[in-house]
């Protein structure tokens, strides 16, 4: 099936489409013909990628963190659109404080909100709907640093780590109603996220990064798969790193 066609007549919702993976996700899944659903907190990032991408968008602001944002945006979307076939969970943070020493309760608490909470509460907003309708499918884009433990941070990686429990768990409960799920573990991606590091990365290995492109069409590839198929995980990684 070509890009073109590949979403025709579904509706996606990509969380964290104002940059990054997500706004590449976002165009990638306009594409090949998806209904693009924008959520994230950046009203004016979101409205000016609706008029990049055209028709078939609806712009959503949506602050993951907040449980009472997440679900009357999600209800918003179905009145609107009528269902959901795929939200993409592209949203997530760093900070440079981010040792062991370093680390508080508010950061923390923060980091799990963003990375992992957010997206329990998307899943579960959005389970109703995907059940209703027969089938859906979840897309968690986590961390290869769940497989290569790096220096990202414990509070980055025990949230990334979070991800594939929520993921796996989610099928195991939804698989009798249509209910899918896929975790993407990129490796470094050049991405706003990478500033966050407390020491920059050299250019010369920026230069080998993934791009955010690279990793929207992981997830457009899982989407792009009939009903009776699933990829449970997939790592991602640069070829020259």
């Amino acid at each position: 099936m070509s890009e073109a066609l590949a979403l025709r007549q579904q509706v996606a919702v990509i969380v964290g489409a104002s940059s990054g993976i997500g706004r590449a996700t976002a165009l990638a899944f306009a594409r090949a013909g998806a209904t693009t659903v924008l959520a994230s907190r950046s009203q004016d990032r979101l409205e000016a990628l609706a008029e990049e991408i055209g028709s078939h968008t609806l712009v959503c602001p949506m602050d993951v963190q907040d449980v009472s944002s997440v679900g009357p945006a999600m209800n918003m979307i179905v009145e609107r659109l009528g269902r959901i076939d795929v939200l993409v969970y592209a949203t997530g943070t760093n900070i440079p404080d981010r040792t062991l020493d370093a680390l508080t309760p508010e950061t923390w608490d923060m980091m799990l909100a963003t990375n992992l909470s957010g997206a329990f509460h998307c899943t579960q907003s959005v389970l109703p709907t995907m059940r209703g309708q027969g089938g859906g499918l979840i897309i968690y884009v986590s961390s290869v640093a769940v497989q290569l433990p790096d220096a990202s941070g414990v509070s980055y990686q025990a949230a990334k780590h979070g991800l594939v429990g929520l993921a796996h768990g989610t099928f195991k409960e939804e698989q009798d109603n249509g209910i899918r799920t896929t975790v993407i573990f990129p490796g470094l991606t050049d991405t706003p996220l990478v500033l966050k590091r407390p020491t920059p990365t050299p250019p010369e290995v920026m230069a080998h990064a993934l791009q955010p492109e690279d990793v929207a069409q992981a997830c457009l590839f899982a989407a792009s798969l009939p009903a009776r198929a699933r990829v449970p995980e997939l790592m991602l990684m640069p070829s020259r790193l």
